[in-house]
């Protein structure tokens, strides 16, 4: 049962990964698995057994996540937009409970309330800006694209850890999130298939992301340990910042055309369902 439930948490945060507006890490946060996550990303290699023992239903999770219900959640997103945003902003607030406790006694001060106005702003801006998405990159295998979508892969990946900051719109701002989603799907297609030309060319692409994303994530998760570790206080201002902002950029990025009062009412009632798994997975 507990593996179940850490491959389910493991859904979560790789379903949210690939909704722009929607961050990975406040669904960590969310469940109460940030602070772990981040230390076995660090010490993977000093205690690789009992590290990879803790993440591998995680790792199992989000790629279900990714893989299976990916086309799911992209009919519902365009189907039911409202409601489906609202089951997100339900599991964020189920978090806000976690981080507040986190903080309380912690040396804040000034420079916390800062870091909480900046998070908050960030988020925001970054919306603000990802209304105006950039134009699909053209992908051509060269040894100068690689270095650019493995720099894409660090970039995606840091702010997929990054509590309220979406990778996913990260991407969709430089014009990257299109080409890898079709290529993610062209590789599955291509494993169905045997398709061996279609994988070598799914993969042109998506190794060297993989690779940053890999990358990304080692360098991100070691600075938030050194600044969890220094400045725990402002560091969970920050954090809070980045989630309490989330709920305002997803009601920002949703599709309000034909939305009724009966929208609004499931909205409610997904929004209940959000909290109250973010209050179950967040449970130990």
């Amino acid at each position: 049962m507990k593996y179940l439930i850490e491959i389910l948490r493991g859904i979560v945060i790789g379903v949210a990964n690939i909704i722009p507006g929607v961050s990975g890490g406040t669904m960590m946060v969310s469940m109460g698995i940030y602070d772990t996550l981040i230390s076995c990303i660090n010490n993977l290699f000093k205690d690789l057994k009992g590290c990879v023992k803790v993440l591998w239903p995680y790792g199992v999770g989000m790629g279900l996540g990714i893989v299976g219900l990916a086309k799911v959640l992209t009919y519902l997103l365009e189907a039911f937009p409202l409601p489906t945003n609202m089951a997100f902003i339900g599991l964020i607030l189920g978090s806000l409970p976690v981080i507040l406790g986190r903080i309380k006694g912690e040396k804040k001060g000034v420079a916390g309330l800062i870091a909480f106005v900046a998070a908050f702003a960030l988020v925001v801006g970054l919306q603000i800006l990802g209304e105006g998405n950039g134009q699909d990159a053209a992908i051509t295998l060269s040894i100068g694209q690689m270095a650019i979508l493995f720099v894409m892969g660090v970039i995606a990946s840091a702010t997929m850890v990054i509590p309220g900051v979406s990778g996913s719109m990260m991407l969709m701002l430089l014009g990257y999130y299109n080409p890898i989603i079709g290529a993610i799907s062209a590789a599955i297609d291509a494993l169905l298939a045997m398709d061996i030309a279609g994988i070598l060319a799914a993969c042109g692409v998506l190794v060297p992301f993989g690779i940053g994303v890999v990358i990304g994530i080692f360098a991100i998760a070691k600075l938030i340990e050194i600044l969890l570790k220094r400045f725990k206080g402002q560091t969970y201002c920050a954090i809070l910042g980045l989630v309490a902002a989330s709920p305002v950029a997803i009601l920002m990025a949703t599709n309000y055309a034909g939305v009724t009062m009966i929208s609004w009412g499931m909205g409610a009632v997904t929004l209940a369902l959000g909290f109250f798994a973010a209050y179950k997975l967040g449970g130990e």
